[in-house]
Formats: C-alpha cells, structure tokens, sequence
C-alpha cells in the first residue's frame, strides 16, 4: 500500500468518476469532525465556505472537503455529501438541526470529454458513500478524471494528469497531501526534471512553457487549477493550519512551474486530526514535501483519455 491521505486515522476517501465525460469528485471525509483552513494562491479559483475557514470564525471543525471537475458547475456535488453527512447525523448543531460542514473546491475540465455533464448532487453522495480508509485512488480518477497540465497550445498539446497522495512521516508525526493537478503550467519531478511539458506539434517533444512565454511571445490559456489537501495527526489550531497551507504551496512550487498564475485557481486545505504536539515548521516542512511527492505521482499514475496522452503512454510510442 503507497503511503496517502488515508494514513491519517479518522480520514475516509472516495471517488467518483465519469470517463466517457472525464470529470469526477474526490471526497475527504472526516465524520468525526477536524480543524480546518486553507489558502488561496491562484487567481481563478472556485470555492464554497472557504471563508468559514479563516481564524475568528464561529464554526471550528468540518465533516468534508468535496474537490470537483466540471468548473463552477462543479460545486453542484457539495449539495449530494452534504445530504450524506445529514442522514449519518453530523455536523454544527443548530437547535434541532446538524449542519454538515463541507468546503470545496473545483478544477475547469469542461474542454476534454463532455463538458455539458458535470458533478452533481447524485455523484456527490455517491462519492461519500463510496469513501473508505483504504489506499487513496490515484491517476485519472475522481476530480483527477479529467485533468490535464502543459496546456500553453491548448487540449492538442496538453498532457493527462490525475490526482496523486503521499505520506511523510517523522518519527509517529505523519503529515499526508492529495493532490489533484490540473495545472497551466509543467511538472517537474524531484531531480527538477521536466516530467510533462506542451508537446510540440511538429515534433510531439515535450517543451518548458517559461521558455516558450519568454521566447515567443506566447500567452497562456484559462480553464486550470491544483487543488490539494494535507492532512497532519497533531493538535494544531487554525492559525497554526493556515501557515501549514502557505507552507503546502511551496510543495506546489516545487513541482509545477509556472505556478499560481492568473490562468491557476491552485487551492489547498489543511485537516488537523489528532492528539500530539507538532511544530508548525516542521509541519509546514513535511506537508511540502508530501504535496511535491502527490503532484509526481498525479502524473506518472494518470492514464490517457479522450485523446489526452499519459507520459506514461509516451514512453512507449
């Protein structure tokens, strides 16, 4: 079993996916409740009760994270594990009512596959019924159904991604990321080798998208975003998890450039599930880490679809 989110006791992970359209849902469950916060760094993002998630706010744990293709249309899902989550009987309590706490976050796939089918409130709770602790789906599943990076000249030249989980440990401290990339921009691997660049249409040889926005003029293209989630099993406080996050991103940093940019919505959360003391730099320090392994690994287990090739599939051409 590849070490993942699910390393986290209390964390439950399901998916969802539609290969025919190339979407899906990924759904982090934590019935049982766990701090949360998150930090923003790309300029297009699509968000539901992230604001919930900033220091000073009422409502201090939450049941679910949903991530979702399909765009803003995606956000549609949330409403199925919410509706889950209510009939299990968790959430705030509000008089006679539990609210389930469910942020989320969606990725743009609506160029590969069909993009008139999109996450919704059946796919949702399908996806919450599905979760289990067992070894996080990895490749084009989920939210990672129908990810793509390298997209400088369009879905023709892009590369198929998927979602991918890893776990660092320190000694009993273990800080664990999903990933799902679906990024404008290359990934590297850890040598900071190109793993998957635009292909070339005369040559069909991966290239780096800086060089090509330095060199040619070229401009970039919407319709991306990395979405992730770390997970660590240390008591930490929401400021404490909000610089986690900001630490997170640098795993993103590491691995996909260019990063963040006005084409990205690059979104990750942070969970707090457990007992023991933990510095946040060293926290900080593992989730990066463990969000760069997830990214590689969103890559070399993706498979191609709908004409959308995996490096995998390259190698052997």
């Amino acid at each position: 079993m590849a070490p993942g989110l699910t390393d986290i006791d209390g964390i439950k992970v399901g998916v969802v996916s539609d290969r025919d359209a190339a979407t899906g849902i990924t759904v982090v469950m934590i019935e049982e409740g766990a701090r949360a916060a998150v930090e923003v760094r790309g300029s297009a993002p699509g968000t539901r009760e992230t604001d919930l998630l900033k220091p000073g706010r009422l409502v201090e744990e939450i049941q679910a994270l949903v991530l979702a293709g399909g765009s803003a249309f995606g956000l549609d899902a949330v409403s199925g594990a919410m509706k889950y989550l209510e009939e299990k009987g968790c959430g705030f309590q509000v008089d006679r009512f539990r609210i389930p706490i469910v942020p989320a976050a969606v990725l743009f796939d609506l160029l590969i596959g069909d993009g008139c089918i999109r996450p919704d409130e059946k796919m949702g709770y399908a996806a919450c019924a599905n979760a289990s602790t067992g070894p996080v789906p990895e490749g084009s599943v989920g939210a990672g159904c129908g990810a793509t990076v390298g997209k400088l000249r369009g879905m023709s030249g892009a590369i198929k991604s998927g979602q991918g989980s890893s776990a660092v440990c320190n000694d009993k401290l273990i800080v664990a990321a999903l990933v799902v990339v679906n990024a404008f921009g290359d990934v590297f691997d850890q040598k900071s080798c190109l793993l998957a660049g635009p292909r070339n249409p005369i040559t069909g040889e991966m290239e780096k998208t800086a060089e090509l926005l330095l060199g040619n003029g070229n401009s970039g293209a919407s319709g991306n975003t990395t979405l992730g989630i770390v997970a660590v099993n240390a008591e930490l406080d929401r400021p404490a998890l909000q610089k986690i996050c900001q630490m997170a991103h640098n795993g993103l940093a590491r691995s996909i450039w260019p990063v963040h940019t006005m084409w990205d919505g690059d979104t990750i959360f942070a969970l707090s599930r457990g007992n023991m003391k933990a510095d946040v730099n060293v926290v900080g320090l593992m989730a990066a880490e463990a969000v760069s392994r997830a990214v590689e690994r969103a890559i070399t287990t993706a498979d191609s679809l709908c004409g959308v090739p995996a490096v995998n599939d390259l190698k052997q051409l």
